[in-house]
């Protein structure tokens, strides 16, 4: 079996609604995210002859993920008043709603769906709150 990782970082703030304790504050995180994928059979064609996808083209999928998250203000559907988003949309801030809330378990599991759902063969993704803080998702 064959594996290449890949990272990408984004910076971008988020809440937890309805948590009792500080993360229910809006707080700034640099979140990284770690893509792994695998197979057994390499490429055979001329160029990509003994990859098992050229890194450019895995690179160029994990960062334009997490591009789409990158300084934004990212909240859970229906956490925030219909006057706050219409105040900080008028504020002209950066906003990125989510069905799910918005925690390092899930977005592991959404970044998996959203690059597997590309065509690459992910076995893992791993998303780092802050250093020393990841979740990781693997598929079931």
């Amino acid at each position: 079996m064959y594996k290449l990782r890949t990272e990408a970082h984004f910076d971008s703030a988020h809440f937890l609604a309805g948590y009792n304790g500080k993360c229910a504050n809006i707080h700034g995180h640099c979140w990284k995210l770690e893509v792994e994928i695998s197979g057994c059979d390499l490429q055979q064609d001329r160029e990509k002859r003994g990859m098992l996808i050229d890194f450019g083209d895995l690179k160029k999928a994990v960062r334009a993920a997490a591009d789409s998250f990158d300084h934004t203000l990212i909240y859970e559907k229906g956490s925030l008043k219909a006057t706050t988003l219409a105040a900080l949309n008028d504020e002209g801030f950066s906003l990125t709603e989510v069905d799910f809330r918005p925690t390092a378990e899930n977005f592991s599991k959404h970044f998996y769906t959203m690059l597997s759902g590309q065509g690459l063969p992910v076995s893992r993704v791993t998303v780092y709150e802050t250093a020393e803080n990841c979740a990781y998702y693997e598929g079931e």
